[in-house]
């Protein structure tokens, strides 16, 4: 393959917009800012969220209130079918099984067991928390629950 038949695939390349070139150029006279006005000034430009003036969006809208939403304790969610598919019976359900199993994906969050789904193993669960009726169905096939405090 020879050096002249390499080239940018068709539309890649494009031709730099010079302004201020003169007229005949098609980008002379304004170079594409308009007549007078704030923007067509050096320097000239808004800041962020100006108005032309008129009263801005963000002081318009109230804030008022309290939203407790930075301290919101986000947890992994595993179901007691799950369990009931994925592991035998004597076994120890913990964070790491959980994560070696693939059912859950993050290390340093908490697991909360909930409910949904039916359990006939006995197992031995280790986790943050656990809803009121998976605590029924764990304990109903035999099996124990030791809750984990908060990491």
């Amino acid at each position: 393959m020879d050096k002249f038949t390499l080239h940018p695939p068709k539309g890649s390349v494009k031709k730099k917009k010079i302004r201020g070139r003169g007229n005949s150029s098609g980008r002379g006279g304004t170079s594409g800012k308009g007549h007078k006005g704030q923007n067509a000034r050096s320097g000239g430009s808004v800041r962020p969220g100006f108005e032309g003036g008129q009263m801005p969006l963000y002081r318009r809208i109230a804030r008022r209130g309290f939203s407790n939403f930075v301290f919101k304790k986000n947890y992994q969610i595993v179901n007691v079918a799950t369990l009931e598919e994925r592991f035998e019976s004597s076994e120890e359900v913990t964070k790491e099984s959980l994560l070696e199993k693939g059912i859950i994906r993050k290390k340093d969050l908490p697991v909360k067991v909930l409910g949904d789904g039916e359990l006939k193993k006995a197992l031995n669960v280790h986790v943050n928390k656990v809803s009121a009726s998976a605590r029924e169905k764990i304990e109903k096939a035999g099996g124990q629950i030791k809750q984990k405090t908060e990491e």
